[in-house]
């Protein structure tokens, strides 16, 4: 905390000098503006807004959030390689202040990724990738986070998004092939499965099934505690499930290499309806580091259950097990960070995801914040909570497309006392129905809920603040 004298109305943490200027931020009504000071009014120049005696005025747009990145580098993003990270999407765009706190307490050297957010839910949020990045600006500045920012451009399908997210000023590009993946190699017959392999589109992959073949039968990958010998049947229903994907996504690599940025990329397939196996875990990255692909993490699809919003679901042994082994092939063949997917509230996972990567792992969570913020509207605005759920469970079916769920929305009480209303997000059923409904519900209710926040936010902030503490702790080394 700062020793400088700020008004009352200032939030002390965010006072930040460099170069001879003073910023800060302070809280004007329900709203916030960015002070700047200094003793040549030249360094006012790049802001829009408004001089005040000794200071400038400026409020919180996107063109103001840019130029304060340009002069406070440490929120400009930046790349974080293998160190152990944390991306912390938010959804509303309020709720990094809760993020940082939390980084804050747990200390450590964990990267955040505070700018976090997929196209899918850029486009039900309606938001462009500029705001999740201003918004996520705005947020580590008023809490005064200066140890580096990363900015995700998550679950990327098309150059087009790529685009967008570069002309934001992302730096980390996940590409999601998913769509791609085939699902019927997974449990197909050996015949089915060798003739999906032969008609794989092999010159988009600048390879043949012979040479495929050649270099994958009988290899052997040593591991720390055992040994993986690649056989026939394996590596080509790998190719089978996974090789259509590969393509896809060296097209958006080879997008986004062109563009000439500042880049990190993560390549997912975490989002398919069958767990990554060992042995196509070994030849998709040995396919993709052939064909060019330069990557800082994987995000493999883990055995079990990780649904939004709740616990995980399954063998812990076995999850400790897959997390060694896919941990103990990331380093024989990188090393490269492995990266947690839906990783919302699954703290059973974490010790053991941490414990078997070293730290060289990459948390997301994406969802958690907007469910937890409705905890605030539960609190304080009964009636309003009340509309909330009646049109969550209306939209369900609509809402609940794209994601794995088990919650039954016949459990959901819809005429909840406000007693109840406090502990829906506490009950797997109704909080996967209102965690999924964040675009409708922000489509109907978005005035008043921000309403609530902004006369509430400090309490926002320690909801969150309290819930991400038990997310990153496990990871601090």
């Amino acid at each position: 905390m700062t020793s400088v004298d700020l008004p009352g109305a200032a939030y002390r943490e965010s006072y930040a000098a460099k170069d001879g200027v003073e910023y800060w931020l302070e809280k004007v009504g329900t709203g916030r503006q960015l002070v700047v000071k200094a003793d040549d009014t030249a360094a006012y120049n790049g802001f829009t807004g408004t001089a005040d005696g000794g200071t400038f005025r400026a409020d919180i747009t996107g063109d103001n959030a840019l130029e304060l990145r340009n002069r406070l580098p440490w929120l400009k993003p930046q790349l974080f390689g293998l160190a152990t990270s944390v991306g912390t999407g938010d959804r509303l765009g309020i709720c990094t202040p809760g993020h940082v706190r939390a980084m804050k307490a747990v200390g450590g050297g964990l990267k955040p990724v505070f700018a976090q957010q997929s196209i899918r839910e850029m486009g039900r949020c309606h938001r462009e990738p500029r705001n999740v990045l201003d918004d996520a600006t705005w947020g580590a500045f008023q809490e005064g986070w200066t140890d580096g920012v990363g900015a995700d451009a998550d679950h990327l399908h098309t150059t087009a998004d790529i685009d967008r997210c570069a002309d934001a000023g992302f730096v980390f590009y996940t590409l999601d092939p998913n769509e791609y993946v085939d699902p019927e190699a997974e449990s197909a017959d050996e015949a089915t499965v060798r003739t999906k392999a032969a008609a794989l589109d092999w010159a988009s992959l600048d390879s043949s099934q012979e040479k495929f073949l050649e270099t994958y039968v009988g290899h052997r990958i040593d591991l720390e505690h055992e040994s993986i010998t690649l056989d026939e049947e394996s590596v080509l229903r790998a190719m089978a499930k996974y090789g259509p994907s590969l393509a896809n996504a060296m097209d958006l690599y080879r997008h986004l290499v062109g563009l000439g940025i500042t880049h990190e990329v993560e390549f997912a397939v975490d989002e398919t309806d069958y767990p990554t196996k060992p042995a196509e875990h070994v030849v998709v990255v040995s396919e993709l580091k052939r064909l060019g692909m330069e990557f800082v993490s994987f995000a493999p699809r883990f055995v079990g259950g990780f649904e939004k919003g709740i616990e995980y679901i399954g063998n812990l042994d076995e999850l400790k097990r897959d997390f060694e082994i896919h941990a103990e092939i990331a380093k024989a063949l990188g090393p490269y960070k492995l990266s947690l997917h839906s990783g919302s509230d699954k703290y059973s996972t974490y010790p053991l995801f941490a414990e078997a990567t070293g730290g060289v792992a990459h948390l997301k969570t994406a969802g958690t914040s907007w469910a937890e913020a409705l905890r605030v509207i539960a609190r304080h605005d009964g009636d309003l909570m009340r509309e909330i759920v009646q049109l969550a469970l209306e939209s369900f079916e609509q809402n609940r497309k794209s994601y794995h769920l088990s919650c039954d929305p016949a459990k959901v009480p819809t005429h909840a006392t406000d007693a109840q209303l406090v502990t829906l997000l506490d009950v797997i059923d109704s909080r996967q129905v209102l965690h999924v409904s964040y675009g409708a519900v922000l489509d109907a209710f978005k005035p008043r809920m921000y309403d609530v926040w902004q006369a509430h936010d400090e309490e926002l902030y320690g909801i969150i603040e309290e819930h991400f503490i038990k997310h990153l702790a496990p990871f601090v080394r």
